[in-house]
């Protein structure tokens, strides 16, 4: 990567472009995770290069909900910076295991999850709901 992106929490600042590019969620359900510190973003130099929003399943295993980095970036580092800021806060905060899931015909993410050190452990058919199956993945700390 040309220059390490630097990794933070979301601030209010970050609410008009978290809203362009996660999609997947409603403006209000941002805002909250932008509240609740539910958002890491990394930047390069002043502009947000990519974001990894985060929960916590069942109340008490840290789960990646997503990542995203920006296209003309991706492949240099971004996503790994996110995920290892992650990481390392969930680590510090005495988590003994890791979640995140992927589409079951997504190969590319299903990769990255390995890269990262999580493995497969389990499937689960949404249908109706979602054409696709999800795989869910763990990863011990």
């Amino acid at each position: 990567m040309e220059s390490a992106a630097r990794v933070e929490r979301a601030h209010s600042g970050d609410l008009a472009w978290l809203v362009s590019v996660d999609r997947h969620v409603s403006r209000d359900w941002v805002q909250s995770c932008v509240e609740s510190e539910a958002y890491l973003v990394a930047r390069r130099g002043d502009d947000a290069a990519g974001f990894l929003r985060h929960s916590m399943f069942w109340r008490s295993i840290p789960f990646m909900d997503l990542v995203f980095v920006d296209v003309r970036l991706r492949g240099k580092g971004v996503g790994s910076r996110l995920f290892s800021a992650w990481e390392d806060a969930a680590r510090a905060a005495g988590a003994a295991m890791l979640m995140t899931s992927s589409m079951a015909d997504e190969a590319e993410p299903q990769a990255w999850h390995r890269r990262n050190g999580f493995q497969p452990a389990g499937t689960l058919d949404l249908s109706p709901y979602q054409a696709t199956p999800e795989i869910f993945f763990v990863k011990p700390l």
